[in-house]
């Protein structure tokens, strides 16, 4: 196992399987992630046409955060999903 992927893997939410859609979009390190945040790694994701729920923005969040994504606050999944929809109209 790599460093990079071993790195991604001490972060909470993130389990083998969201490891290697990252690493599919270019995120290896945790640096990656904080640079492009969980709103832009998510719309990344979907952009390659990987089948992913509003759960793996929550995940990507809260491992930003180190908070277990069913811990963040209602309020700040509201506004992960708002700017992720606005984003991607504005993308489109």
């Amino acid at each position: 196992m790599g460093t990079e992927q071993s790195e991604l893997l001490q972060l909470k939410n993130l389990g083998m399987a969201s490891v290697n859609i990252l690493r599919a979009i270019g995120v290896n390190t945790h640096s990656d992630l904080q640079e492009l945040g969980a709103v832009g790694a998510y719309l990344r994701i979907k952009d390659r046409d990987i089948n992913v729920s509003k759960v793996m923005l929550y995940a990507l969040q809260g491992a930003l955060m180190d908070v277990h994504w069913n811990d963040l606050a209602p309020e700040l999944k509201s506004q992960l999903v708002a700017e992720a929809d606005k984003l991607a109209v504005e993308n489109a």
